[in-house]
């Protein structure tokens, strides 16, 4: 699927912030993978921003890093609350 430019900046800023969370505690993708029960290489499409997560996977990703769910996408939204576009 295509998107936006500005829905592929929100994608690229999640992805970033979860390859951040998780390098901070030392794990591979593979260990995050496992610890929130995905798969491996959509742990690694994530963090490309290949992949439009749905919100429970990142509930599981944020679960699993031991952050509460708005640490993961306060990145992408701006002062204001509203997402950045």
């Amino acid at each position: 699927m295509s998107y936006a430019s500005g829905e592929q900046r929100i994608l690229r800023v999640l992805g970033a912030r979860v390859r951040q969370l998780r390098q901070l505690r030392g794990w591979s993708q593979e260990r995050l993978a496992l610890e929130c029960q995905l798969h491996r290489t959509y742990v690694g499409g994530i963090e490309r921003g290949e992949r439009n997560v749905a919100l429970l996977n990142l509930k599981r990703i944020a679960d699993a890093l031991q952050v509460p769910l708005g640490e993961l996408v306060e990145a992408v939204t701006d002062p204001e609350g509203g997402t950045s576009t």
